[in-house]
């Protein structure tokens, strides 16, 4: 054999020992990752999904990079995942809101155009009002609004969105007559606090904090189940009222993205969900994590988004994709 038959073999032999080496999702994935955030920097959801990317690339060996890229209550992002190539190297970080777009016509496409890789949490969206407010529990506010129709203004992230859904659901179920005020995720807070807003709906990780400070009161959260983190909340269902829709968020990927990279994805999610950081960081702040394959996730979808389009259709927000 000739040396310089025997360097090429050589050299073959260590890119080949050093591929073997990767992470296996490595092997699938190549270079950075674009995590895509549908919400501004500083909320929620940009904070929790920074640190899932943060322990996806402890995972994957890859960077994975977040970006926000927030407008039209989500539009801007599953609009712009959609149109990306579909190689595993970006991913939207959705929620309840890849619906709430999608059916209020934000976007002219379903939730299924695009692919799901799985459900990593839900939390409830507990209805608030301020501390010193006259309403102690959530029935004496439905015999308060039911008296004086039109009056109370409930305070939402924005017109369609899922906080803003909820509220309509919860009037609905108390059959009560309100002003929905879409204040926008950074000034919702604010204005239950300042007397602007007579109430609000907010996820619990936006809420928590201000209610651990004795600055606002929950009375309900238009979920299943109570939540661990406020054991005292009771449920619209525990109170007779039907109100049932949660906040969920997961990833989601483009349409015709390779099988095996999307098994390498939801295996990194479900690793970097389960990881001490984000489960302290859940415990913390109130969510619960539950991680779902893409067949349990994409039954989550079906059943919440014919919730979601029930409400909306109540209040005239629902738009059709039909011809």
């Amino acid at each position: 054999m000739k040396p310089i038959t025997r360097i090429i073999r050589g050299i073959v032999a260590v890119a080949a020992t050093a591929v073997l080496s990767l992470p296996a999702a490595a092997q699938t994935i190549q270079g950075p990752i674009e995590f895509v955030i549908p919400f501004g920097a500083g909320g929620g959801a940009d904070i929790e999904g920074r640190l899932l990317a943060e322990e996806m690339s402890k995972v994957l060996g890859v960077p994975v990079v977040p970006v926000n890229k927030p407008g039209a209550g989500g539009a801007v992002t599953y609009t712009y995942v959609k149109n990306a190539k579909p190689d595993g190297r970006t991913i939207a970080w959705n929620s309840t809101s890849i619906l709430t777009t999608t059916n209020i016509g934000n976007v002219p496409f379903e939730h299924s155009a695009l692919d799901h890789i799985g459900q990593v949490e839900y939390q409830p969206m507990p209805f608030a009002v301020r501390a010193d407010a006259p309403w102690k529990t959530m029935k004496d506010f439905a015999a308060d609004c039911q008296k004086h129709p039109g009056k109370y203004k409930i305070a939402n992230s924005t017109t369609g969105s899922a906080t803003h859904l909820a509220a309509i659901a919860v009037a609905n179920a108390i059959g009560c007559d309100v002003i929905h005020l879409p204040a926008g995720i950074k000034r919702r807070n604010a204005t239950v606090l300042s007397g602007e807003a007579d109430a609000m709906i907010a996820p619990l990780t936006g809420a928590i904090k201000l209610a651990k400070a004795g600055k606002i009161r929950l009375l309900a959260i238009p979920s299943p189940k109570r939540n661990p983190v406020i054991p005292d909340v009771p449920t619209m269902k525990e109170l007779g009222y039907d109100a049932d829709i949660l906040l969920f968020r997961g990833l989601s990927v483009p349409k015709g993205t390779p099988s095996a990279t999307k098994a390498k994805l939801a295996d990194a999610m479900t690793k970097a969900a389960h990881s001490k950081a984000f489960m302290d960081f859940a415990a913390k702040n109130g969510f619960t994590v539950e991680t779902l394959s893409v067949d349990d996730f994409e039954k989550v979808l079906q059943a919440e988004d014919a919730k979601v389009k029930d409400i909306m259709k109540t209040a005239g927000l629902y738009h059709s994709k039909k011809k």
